[in-house]
């Protein structure tokens, strides 16, 4: 909920009888509490140990709860609101098997920053510990992926450790907060005395957000002497809400800018000094720019593997500067001599009073060269569908107006490649952890944040089948989202690297016998549609974006499709496979092989 939202909220009515001195359980003041914080809607799905927390639900009208049909669509879909609207996600969970499902989409939000604040079923204290019927630590083994996490043993700590939750997640360097609360407090009663307005002191916990000026003035400074500056933009741009500054940056200081994956739509795709997203399938402007480049600006990106690949051989020639709000990213992976740990929206809003360009111009020229000579491209065909296709067909109808959402694998990567963003909070993608599963149910979550806007989400034949059962909620509900499944009728990524780095050695990717997709709609109540070829597929979108309502569009592409470029385990980013001289070598063998 934005800020003006919450206000009006807490400033009406209803303000004032959750503000109310009552004695109510630890099951009210939990959702009192999610509403004076400004909660929309709570993803979950019951259990013995929150029954209580559920039976608080039950006939108020003033709190909303999505049921989801799994806890792990639960914390993805909580994990799209919040990375499409800026604020905390929220999901529930009993305990035992309902807290462990959520641990991967815990992680998944961990490695990628997202806001969370995931509340778990505990059994009641006296039996904690006593390996109860659905007992399990949560909060132990969630300790590694959580930057906080509270076991709440007295019923007046709730509204305190609430409000706490909510600030941890969504300050520094964001991330999930598990409140694990035990049924007995749930069901203790006591006067509810909010926390909402009350100072919050954490010892140990004050996230620097103000920079030292001196060392933005560093960076500043190496970027008058610089003739090959390149800046790389991370997901902290995008979760900082600093795309407007980097713009205004960017603008003043003549630097091209590549953005991570997490990073798209951070900085307009639009933008003439923009050159694509970089590392193992990036594009090979934006590659050969940072192994050339004499000066690299780190902004909110935290040197992935999947972007350095090689460390050894990465921007060999470029003095590093790094902007971070979390400390321990800065020099953790790539030696870093300007080190700057700041909110990047402070550091650039700093940086924009004193920017000057850079002496650019020509190293801008001779990146518009290789734009041109070295775009992305693949090999089209008027005979079987290209999934290349298929993602352009998407943004080019949608103005890449779209908000997508993406599971993890191939078709992510095209999603990186062949849409174009422009705006930040469009793309919902599981960068870190890479979590199959992902795409469909963070695109409800996304759809229930943001009610008017398109929501896209794209999957693969594989990860649709991971959490295909949230088709309930969207045909229940009536979110519309537009779900588009990708189907090569394998586990493509895999298969690429089978193909590339196992010598042809093809093991346990053939999805033969998945669902027929649009009979698997339709049986949830979702209208289905099949296209196999370019006119079928045109068709079929336009039908889908014409349906109020969600709708399932399968198209069914070609099996040995490779994602390029690409850069192989061991090798530097410049070192590319473009695909023109392995795929038709490849191809044959792999049909071969699968006869």
């Amino acid at each position: 909920m934005s800020i003006e939202n919450q206000a009006k909220v807490l400033n009406g009515e209803l303000r004032e009888r959750l503000l109310a001195p009552d004695v109510i359980s630890g099951s009210e003041i939990l959702l009192r509490c999610l509403l004076l914080e400004g909660v929309e809607c709570v993803f979950g799905y019951p259990g013995g140990a929150v029954l209580y927390i559920y039976d608080a639900m039950h006939n108020n009208p003033d709190f909303k709860h999505l049921l989801t049909r799994h806890e792990q669509g639960a914390i993805h879909a909580a994990d799209g609101y919040a990375r499409t609207t800026g604020e905390v996600g929220v999901c529930i969970a009993t305990s035992g098997p309902g807290a462990t499902n959520l641990v991967t989409g815990i992680a998944t939000a961990y490695m990628d920053s997202v806001p969370l604040v995931v509340i778990t079923g505990n059994v009641a204290t006296p039996l904690i510990g006593t390996d109860a019927f659905q007992e399990a630590d949560i909060t132990g083994i969630t300790m590694p992926i959580t930057k906080h996490n509270y076991l709440v043993r007295n019923v007046e700590d709730l509204p305190r450790v609430i409000h706490e939750a909510f600030h941890i997640a969504n300050t520094g360097r964001k991330g999930p907060v598990l409140i694990d609360i035990p049924k007995d407090i749930s069901s203790h009663t006591t006067v509810f005395k909010p926390a909402i307005n009350d100072k919050i002191s954490i010892r140990g916990y004050n996230p620097t957000t103000d920079p030292n000026k001196k060392q933005v003035e560093k960076i500043l400074a190496a970027i008058e002497k610089a003739e090959r500056p390149v800046i790389l933009a991370g997901g902290g741009v995008v979760y900082a809400g600093a795309s407007a500054e980097l713009i205004e940056f960017v603008d003043k200081t003549r630097i091209p800018v590549t953005t991570t994956l997490l990073g798209l739509g951070g900085f307009p795709s639009a933008h003439e000094l923009w050159m694509g997203m970089p590392g193992m399938h990036g594009t090979f402007t934006a590659n050969k720019a940072i192994q050339n480049a004499d000066l690299l600006i780190s902004i909110g990106a935290r040197f992935d593997d999947r972007v350095t690949s090689k460390l050894a051989g990465f921007a060999p020639k470029a003095k590093i500067a790094h902007i971070d709000v979390d400390p321990a990213e800065i020099g953790k992976n790539v030696p870093t001599e300007i080190p700057c740990v700041g909110d990047v929206k402070y550091v650039l809003a700093y940086a924009n009073t004193k920017a000057k360009r850079a002496n650019s111009e020509a190293w801008i020229a001779e990146i518009a060269e290789s734009k041109r000579n070295f775009p992305l491209r693949y090999n089209d065909s008027d005979k079987e569908l290209k999934p290349q296709w298929v993602i352009e067909m998407l943004h080019d109808t949608t103005n890449g107006e779209a908000i997508v959402t993406t599971d993890v694998g191939q078709h992510q990567m095209w999603v990186a490649q062949y849409y174009k963003f422009n705006h930040p909070r469009a793309l919902v993608t599981s960068g870190g952890l890479g979590t199959m599963g992902f795409g469909f149910p963070s695109a409800i979550g996304a759809q229930m944040g943001n009610p008017d806007r398109l929501v896209i989400s794209v999957n693969g034949d594989g990860g649709m089948q991971m959490c295909s059962q949230e088709l309930a909620v969207c045909a229940l509900n009536k979110i519309p989202v537009k779900i588009v499944v990708i189907n090569n009728q394998v586990l493509g990524m895999v298969r690429q690297w089978q193909e590339l780095i196992y010598d042809n050695r093809y093991s346990h990717i053939d999805l033969a016998g998945s669902p027929d997709f649009v009979k698997l709609a339709e049986a949830y109540g979702v209208k289905g549609l099949r296209a196999r070829n370019k006119e079928e597929a045109r068709a079929a979108w336009q039908e889908a974006m014409d349906t109020d309502g969600p709708v399932l569009v399968e198209f069914v592409v070609r099996k040995h499709e490779n994602v390029y470029p690409m850069v192989t385990v061991g090798s530097t980013i410049d070192e590319m496979l473009m695909g023109d001289e392995v795929d038709e070598a490849n191809e044959a063998h792999y049909i071969s092989s699968c006869e």
